[in-house]
């Protein structure tokens, strides 16, 4: 019989996104995750104790050298990805790094080019496509369950950016952020919407800051033009809440970020905030689309599920979904958002 092939991974920062990493790497049969690197040690050693990770280090230099593991989980902020990516991919080592990728398009390219320059596996972990009812929705547009898709809507209102104290219990940084929504936040949507509908080629974007605590955008509204023909409509919002006790409007909203809405030649599809899925044919009754949709971890498991994927390729030798040059597309479209709500005017991508 043979024996499955373990992983040695090691892991790069113990802040807010990390549990959902460290939760994810624990189910993973074929990983060992031995050990984790980060600034502050009691964060760190927080982690350590709750999933049993040996070995702690205060420099990732140090652990890659010592520990000499298969592939680096990169869960730090964007400035410090270009570095730690260098470093690694100089020594050979896999590589899963977390989204925004790098503070510029630049460092974002640079960092492509240094893994494929060492010829390395590189993930960028992009979770969102991920979420199980997206993985339900594109089986359902194949099936043609509603037809040609024509147009989709997504209103996200996240209300955790309103206030003083705005981000401050997760995630403090995005205050300072000098580009916010879409950088952090709408990247994940560019990226599930090339994943459902294909390639964009035309960005329209409004945006606005509507809390003058903090220094970025957080509200917007993004037209986009597939070259399938199709339009595609984020609306969304950090600072607004969402409705509770009403019928769309019972989950969490950090379980799916909002509610959409697709409409095609044979009738439409709703998402609701809980994940389920409803759809109506034309002339028919509305029914509700039956599937497996976990409701733990971050935003229905998605992360364990992107990181599965990093293992299921990491052994087949099979491309990742979201590889640098792949993922590139998704920031070149961003680019795009920014450039389109300075000038005023629609921008063409390069497809």
């Amino acid at each position: 019989m043979t024996q499955k092939k373990t992983l040695k991974g090691v892991s790069i920062g113990a802040g807010y996104f990390s549990q959902f990493h460290f939760d994810a790497w624990n189910r993973i049969p074929e990983v060992k995750l031995a050990a984790i690197c980060d600034l502050d040690r009691s964060k760190a050693e927080a982690h350590m104790k709750q999933y049993g990770i040996q070995k702690y280090y205060g420099d990732y230099r140090e652990m890659i050298e010592k520990e000499q593991p298969d592939f680096v989980d990169i869960i730090t902020p964007p400035p410090t990805h270009l570095p730690i990516v260098q470093f690694a991919a100089q020594k050979n080592i896999s590589i899963v790094c977390q989204k925004p990728l790098a503070p510029s398009m630049e460092d974002s390219r640079q960092i492509v080019r240094l893994a494929q320059e060492n010829r390395i596996r590189f993930m960028v972990h992009d979770n969102w496509r991920w979420q199980p009812w997206y993985r339900e929705i594109e089986k359902i547009i194949d099936a043609g369950l509603i037809g040609e898709v024509f147009t989709a809507y997504f209103q996200m209102r996240m209300g955790d950016g309103w206030g003083e104290d705005a981000y401050l219990d997760r995630q403090p940084f995005f205050r300072d952020y000098e580009k916010l929504l879409i950088f952090e936040t709408g990247v994940h949507f560019i990226d599930t919407f090339r994943f459902l509908f294909g390639e964009i080629e035309k960005v329209y974007a409004q945006l606005q800051q509507l809390n003058p605590i903090i220094r970025g955008e957080d509200s917007g509204q993004v037209l986009f033009n597939f070259q399938k023909g199709m339009t595609v409509i984020l609306d969304a919002n950090r600072y607004n809440e969402n409705e509770t006790g009403v019928n769309l409007y019972t989950c969490d909203p950090r379980t799916t970020f909002g509610i959409m809405r697709l409409d095609g030649s044979e009738g439409h599809l709703i998402m609701d905030s809980c994940g389920d899925l409803i759809i109506k044919k034309l002339g028919q009754d509305s029914y509700h689309h039956r599937y497996t949709h976990p409701l733990r971890g971050f935003a229905g498991d998605s992360c364990f599920a992107a990181l599965r994927h990093f293992i299921d390729c990491m052994l087949s030798g099979q491309e990742f979904e979201t590889n640098g040059p792949d993922y590139l597309k998704t920031l070149e479209v961003m680019e795009a958002c920014y450039r389109s709500a300075e000038t005023g005017n629609p921008i063409m991508m390069d497809i």
